[in-house]
């Protein structure tokens, strides 16, 4: 193993880089931690765990490492095949299963794969959940099962239909089909493409429909930000589609391209569900690296706004502790209780086509409704010893400001925020700024990339 190569595990679970830190022993022995957390926390001796992955090229290689992981402490395992992640965790509470497992590295490049478990909620285990079984992998603390308590696995691959009941009740699916919509989506040739494809036919979209094989081979960097997305704009404008629709590999998360192919990002995809579905008393929560857009449209229908730390565990948590109607981060994650715990991507594109056919507006039209904010997303390697002061050095600076230290550090004035905090998924920190004007967003990187001495 290459001692260079990171290993992350986090609230996000574990991701490394195929073939150096993330081996089939590696994901066996997570999988096996997982497994034997299970078992002493639920009670149940052989736990249902169901199985999925994302497109890429080594998730097979590691769903078979995992399957191993999980058999070998007691668990019995449903495998889904390639799904999405929404599917994975719909598919848990499908099968009243004590655990879900999903093989994927969300956005990240092909050279990287991971693992994200779930609970019989279909949720992320949250923070001190997630530290108990890092600790169990850390330490082998694991629970071989003896013969005789192995158990067989099977296979369920009825996860994208299942998926669509979830959704559909829940939409005024004969409003959206009497619209007579025109979507592009780009999935990017990842897990989420059959899923996509299942939900607009569903709904009487017309679709084209961009790179929707799963064979994990990106056509072009998987996450989905305005300059990865240079295509699927294009298509929109040539293809005379209300909107257009950007799934990551493991299709949890969500952008949005109006029809004039602009591009309006990831953060727009909270706020205009928001904006459809919230109403007077309702409470929506999303993270600290998330647009403020959000806040004004709840103030609106005198909803609420809840802050959590970033990590989806971390808002699904916050979403059950206050009975949120909606939830979800400004990376393109929406999550809506009616239908799952995490994030979901198709249920994103229902709300916004529904959200189109009733308002009889355009999404520009709509967007233009939304009080607009720039925001600035950076990102820097740092070493561990600078990690370590960047919250000193930060509430030394900003200290006559609003502060909030429960992840990396928020400074908030009256008209603008930065928040600085280390990635889960990656070996660096990100920087997070907004404002009412693009200048003053990047005014604001600047001044805590020289506080913090970064070139």
């Amino acid at each position: 193993m290459n001692g260079e190569a990171p290993l992350m595990l986090s609230v996000s679970g574990m991701r490394g880089l195929v073939g150096e830190s993330l081996t089939p022993p590696v994901v066996a022995r997570y999988a096996a931690a997982f497994g034997s957390w299970l078992v002493e926390s639920t009670g149940v001796k052989t736990p249902h765990v169901v199985l999925g992955r994302d497109s890429r090229p080594s998730g097979q290689m590691f769903e078979m490492a995992a399957a191993s992981g999980l058999t070998a402490v007691g668990c019995r395992v449903t495998r889904l095949g390639v799904l999405s992640t929404p599917g994975v965790a719909i598919m848990a509470g499908h099968h009243s299963a004590q655990g879900g497992m999903v093989v994927t590295a969300s956005h990240n490049p092909i050279i990287w794969n991971g693992i994200k478990a779930l609970r019989h909620d279909g949720v992320a285990p949250p923070a001190d959940q997630a530290m108990q079984i890092i600790e169990r992998f850390k330490n082998d603390d694991l629970a071989y099962a003896g013969v005789e308590s192995l158990q067989p696995s099977d296979e369920d691959l009825t996860g994208t239909q299942v998926h669509l009941d979830r959704i559909l009740p829940h939409i005024d699916v004969d409003a959206v089909r009497a619209a007579k919509l025109k979507a592009v989506v780009d999935s990017v040739n990842g897990a989420g493409g059959d899923e996509a494809r299942a939900l607009l036919e569903s709904l009487g979209v017309e679709l084209i429909h961009m790179y929707p094989e799963p064979t994990g081979l990106f056509p072009h960097t998987p996450e989905p930000t305005r300059e990865n997305l240079t295509e699927l704009c294009e298509q929109v404008t040539k293809h005379q589609a209300a909107i257009g629709f950007a799934q990551d590999p493991d299709a949890d998360r969500l952008a949005v391209v109006d029809e004039n192919g602009s591009y309006i990002g990831e953060e727009y995809t909270l706020a205009l569900s928001a904006m459809h579905l919230l109403g007077q008393g309702d409470k929506v929560v999303a993270n600290l690296s998330t647009s403020r857009m959000v806040d004004d449209i709840a103030a609106a229908v005198d909803a609420t706004v809840v802050r959590t730390a970033v990590g989806e565990a971390n808002v699904a948590a916050g979403m059950e502790q206050c009975r949120a109607a909606l939830g979800g981060e400004g990376n393109g994650g929406i999550i809506w209780p009616k239908v799952c715990g995490v994030r979901d991507s198709l249920v994103g594109m229902a709300l916004l086509l529904e959200m189109l056919a009733k308002r009889g507006k355009s999404l520009s039209e709509l967007v233009a409704m939304t009080p607009a904010y720039a925001i600035v997303k950076d990102k820097a390697d740092v070493s561990q010893e600078l990690l370590d002061q960047i919250g000193p050095k930060l509430k030394e600076k900003f200290s006559q400001q609003k502060v909030d230290s429960q992840d990396g550090v928020r400074v908030d004035w009256p008209d603008r925020w930065v928040h600085v905090r280390p990635s889960n998924t990656e070996p660096i920190i990100r920087i997070i700024a907004e404002a009412a004007e693009e200048d003053q967003a990047h005014s604001l990187v600047s001044e805590v990339r020289d506080v913090l001495g970064l070139a």
